[in-house]
């Protein structure tokens, strides 16, 4: 069903969205991305759980922004991260609940669609808040700078984040600095270096947060994309 899925583990990283493929074992931690993920079986169904231990099953789960969640152990994944302020972010905010949905009809999603989808900026977000997450996503910015430089106080760029995003943008940088760890690593940067280089404290503190964000460690990471 799906040509990429399986063989050796690799994640890709892109304008817009990232894709991991490799399996997931169990007993993994509740994690929380900062993008939604969209995660579809190789074969069979793929099941997640949230905190109340409700079990999510179907060929393919679409995960909001921030929702509490548990893969299941499957040894053939293909996840993928959007980040919230592209434009294919829009088709899944209207169209799918908050929290973890159930998506049959993204069963045959590949890397072309999803390249496709996410070309162009949010159309419904405003405009302001599309701003600051592409300015926090390039640049090292205190937030009452950027606040500053799109026009709004920092009581209101965040009020408008948590309305829109439904999360806050602390963790939104949080989310690009893992992005950029991943892309230093890409480049054949050791783990240690690739920590400092994103604005991690240390390589344990890389370890946590991509632990906390992602549900990969980045020995994992290391590995999918060698």
């Amino acid at each position: 069903m799906h040509s990429r899925v399986g063989g050796a583990p690799s994640l890709i990283i892109s304008d817009g969205y990232a894709v991991y493929r490799g399996p997931v074992g169990g007993g993994g931690p509740i994690h929380r991305h900062g993008a939604f993920q969209i995660v579809v079986a190789g074969r069979g169904e793929v099941a997640m759980v949230d905190p109340a231990g409700t079990r999510h099953q179907a060929a393919a789960l679409v995960v909001s922004p921030m929702a509490p969640h548990r893969i299941l152990a499957i040894g053939d994944l293909l996840t993928y991260f959007i980040e919230p302020h592209c434009l294919f972010a829009d088709r899944l905010r209207r169209r799918y609940a908050a929290g973890i949905a159930a998506a049959p009809e993204l069963g045959d999603l590949s890397e072309p669609d999803v390249a496709a989808a996410c070309r162009g900026q949010s159309q419904e977000l405003d405009p302001r808040l599309v701003t600051a997450l592409t300015m926090l996503a390039d640049e090292r910015i205190s937030m009452p700078i950027l606040a500053a430089e799109i026009g709004l106080s920092p009581q209101r760029l965040r009020a408008l984040a948590r309305r829109e995003l439904g999360m806050p943008l602390t963790r939104w940088r949080v989310w690009s600095r893992l992005r950029l760890a991943v892309e230093a690593l890409q480049s054949g940067m050791p783990l240690s270096e690739a920590a400092m280089a994103a604005g991690f404290a240390d390589q344990a503190h890389l370890t946590r947060q991509m632990r906390e964000m992602m549900g990969l460690t980045p020995s994992v990471v290391s590995h999918a994309l060698a």
